[in-house]
């Protein structure tokens, strides 16, 4: 079974976590802040990890920014556990790479239902044919590899997902709200921020190739073999 991380300052609520993770079959061990969590994950890195937003010393947002910024654990599911229900923070924790979030407080069933599904998208694909090419940009979903230009590139989990969707609908113009519920796997009601950040990010990490990615004015994105 996977093998979860949950980083929660509030013992109770820790401990109910990984009571619910056990009782559903899952490995589980809870970390109070983030240094007892980075220490753990270099020796053993997690399938999903489950970080509470406020947290002393270093909060859970910075706990997101630094695992996607780390080539090892750029494509860890992380799942934001929050009492903030301000729109910017749900914003904020998605732009950083989190694969959901979840406000306290939280329902049990809910949360492993939010846990099974992020490791559902997560899960590798293996078609017949698993790499995908077009123009410049090579992706391989079995191995979970990108290549521009013929050299490699390290990118998130959500930026790999977003390209992979893009790629396999080449030449097909698509809206945010189709590739948030295509990518996130749930929609966001009025929101476009997250997409056109992450595409951003997408086009700065494939360099020359990016240029493939077009903007279509006032409705969304696509690719093509050809840059535009």
């Amino acid at each position: 079974m996977p093998t979860i991380y949950c980083v929660e300052d509030d013992v109770n609520i820790r401990e109910l976590v990984l009571y619910a993770l056990r009782a559903s079959g899952f490995e589980a061990e809870g970390f109070d802040s983030a240094g007892p969590f980075f220490e753990r994950v270099e020796e053993s890195c997690p399938d999903l990890a489950l970080l509470d937003i406020m947290l002393p010393g270093m909060d859970g947002l910075t706990i997101l920014h630094t695992l996607r910024n780390t080539p090892r654990t750029a494509s860890l599911p992380v799942i934001l556990l929050t009492a903030k229900t301000a729109e910017y923070d749900k914003v904020r924790g998605l732009d950083d790479g989190a694969d959901d979030y979840l406000c306290k407080p939280f329902g049990v069933m809910e949360l492993m239902s939010r846990i099974k599904a992020v490791l559902r998208r997560a899960a590798p694909m293996q078609p017949a044919s698993s790499a995908l090419t077009l123009g410049e940009i090579t992706l391989d979903t079995a191995r979970h590899t990108v290549e521009a230009a013929g050299q490699p590139v390290v990118l998130t989990l959500k930026e790999f997902d977003l390209l992979h969707y893009l790629m396999e609908n080449a030449d097909i113009v698509l809206s945010r709200e189709k590739i948030m519920e295509a990518v996130w796997g749930f929609g966001f009601e009025g929101e476009s921020r997250t997409v056109d950040m992450h595409i951003k990010t997408l086009r700065q990490k494939l360099g020359t190739p990016s240029a493939q990615i077009q903007t279509v004015r006032g409705v969304g994105y696509k690719i093509g073999a050809e840059p535009k």
